[in-house]
């Protein structure tokens, strides 16, 4: 067989033509896979051998553009204008493994991908118009792929992990959820099928063995629509700097992002939380310390199950942000700075809260000391570029084994105190907010709420507590009017 036409083993295809002219041009093609419509994708690419090669040279090059294409294809590096979406975004994904892109926002990525990759992934980049995004959002808001209102529970999970001679508190490691969740999951209690997911995945069983799943779908909110079109036209803007493309489709020049319908933030009024705090006084003393950490600072989760005693100022009575602490699926519980410049910030609290702050910090030294040898005075931690790091333990908040303890832990607390006490939804992040409302209202400028909340501008501050600013600025519209108004002076 020449080198006009050949196939390689398992390889590519090779067609040869000659033009008019006389000038020779070898076809290659191969087969990359099946679509999600289980055609075959068919991939190719030209070669011209330059006119001083004899017929033995042109077919041992041609042989080896053969091979390199083959191997640019297994590598996933070759892209032209029939690379499909799919390809070229997996690609666009791998290149930005953290620490391009935070190990919380990377695991984002991905799961938005799925979802993105099932409704355009077949299509060519070079197909692919902005009518076929629209489509794609119109179904996420209106039927959509989210489970809600689910849960799922299990009457054989238990007697499944002591058969495999595995702990709840191995299981939770192996599955990345706190100890609390995978207790409820054994006990035969609701939990979110999410959960149910990370369960069976980490035991290698289908879900549906293990679980007993009920399973409604419904259209995704607008801020999540508007984050997989954020996505999409990220990964084409790059599409158009590599050439393959000749316009974004998503660019606001070809069409509207999905609009925002603004949401309030949810929040307690300033009753509520003093009778939250009240209760409070009834608690174990790690959960009143953390909450009340919330209300009063402010701070992320993450941020405060980030903070070690030297973040702690007690001659001044401030506490530095510096860390944050996150679980990443793949990467466990990981340590890395806050999300962004300003988020690094030193924040002024009570004499009231320091207070408590002893009182904790001693308790955590009765800790110490009752787990004598178990104690890890060192502890390995994970890095945001997944590299490991060991370090003194000096964390505030910790699991009964003196590890960092698991971020989800605090929701679960947290959601099962207002259960318990009857109190109006709130979580950990809700106390954020409420934070931010109550120093509105009480007068504060946007300018020091924005940087004690570690927002990267004021801008988003304004944004975010919109509501609360329109309900301080009538206030004040009523404040200057009884000041200054005559006939109610005279009243």
């Amino acid at each position: 067989m020449g080198a006009s036409d050949f196939k390689e083993e398992n390889m590519a295809t090779v067609k040869k033509h000659v033009s008019k002219a006389g000038k020779v041009t070898y076809y290659i093609r191969t087969y990359d896979g099946y679509d999600n419509n289980g055609k075959q994708i068919e991939r190719s690419t030209t070669w011209k051998p330059p006119d001083n090669m004899t017929p033995k040279q042109i077919e041992k090059e041609l042989k080896r553009q053969v091979i390199l294409f083959e191997e640019s294809i297994k590598n996933g590096a070759c892209f032209d204008s029939n690379t499909r979406f799919a390809d070229y975004a997996e690609k666009w994904l791998e290149n930005n493994k953290p620490p391009q892109l935070a190990p919380k926002t990377y695991e984002r990525y991905k799961s938005l991908l799925k979802n993105i990759n099932a409704a355009i992934g077949h299509i060519k980049l070079v197909k692919l118009q902005s009518h076929h995004l629209q489509e794609f959002y119109n179904n996420l808001r209106e039927h959509g792929i989210k489970r809600v209102g689910t849960y799922a529970n299990s009457d054989k999970l238990y007697d499944f992990i002591k058969s495999k001679n595995l702990s709840r508190k191995k299981l939770a490691e192996l599955c990345g959820l706190s100890s609390t969740t995978v207790s409820a999951a054994c006990k035969g209690d609701k939990i979110s099928t999410e959960s149910a997911d990370k369960i069976a995945t980490a035991l290698k069983t289908p879900v549906n063995q293990l679980f007993n799943l009920q399973s409604e779908t419904t259209g995704f909110s607008s801020k999540t629509i508007l984050h997989h079109h954020r996505l999409i036209s990220s990964i084409l803007a790059q599409a158009t700097r590599d050439r393959l493309v000749p316009f974004n489709a998503a660019d606001k020049n070809f069409m509207k992002a999905p609009k925002l319908e603004r949401k309030e933030a949810d929040f307690l009024d300033d009753e509520q939380v003093r009778y939250m705090l009240e209760l409070l006084d009834n608690e174990p003393i790690k959960w009143k310390t953390a909450i009340y950490l919330l209300v009063f600072s402010g701070m992320r989760r993450g941020e405060l199950l980030g903070l070690e005693w030297s973040d702690i100022d007690f001659k001044n009575h401030v506490i530095h942000i510096r860390n944050t602490s996150q679980y990443v699926q793949g990467m466990g519980i990981i340590t890395k700075c806050p999300k962004n410049y300003t988020s690094q910030r030193t924040i002024k609290l009570s004499a009231d809260i320091f207070e408590l702050l002893h009182e904790y910090h001693s308790y955590w030294l009765n800790m110490r000391k009752d787990l004598a040898d178990k104690w890890q005075y060192f502890i390995e931690i994970t890095l945001a570029d997944g590299t490991k790091k060991t370090v003194r333990n000096e964390r505030l908040f910790i699991k009964d084994d003196s590890t960092p303890m698991h971020p989800d832990s605090l929701t679960d607390w947290t959601k099962k105190f207002v259960e318990r006490n009857h109190l109006p939804h709130f979580s950990p992040h809700s106390l954020r907010h409420t934070h931010a409302s109550l120093l509105i209202a009480g007068g504060v400028n946007i300018p020091t709420v924005s940087r004690r909340l570690g927002h990267s501008s004021v801008a988003t501050t304004t944004k975010v507590y919109l509501h609360a600013i329109q309900s301080a600025d009538e206030i004040a519209s009523e404040v200057i009017d009884d000041k200054l108004n005559p006939k109610k002076k005279a009243k």
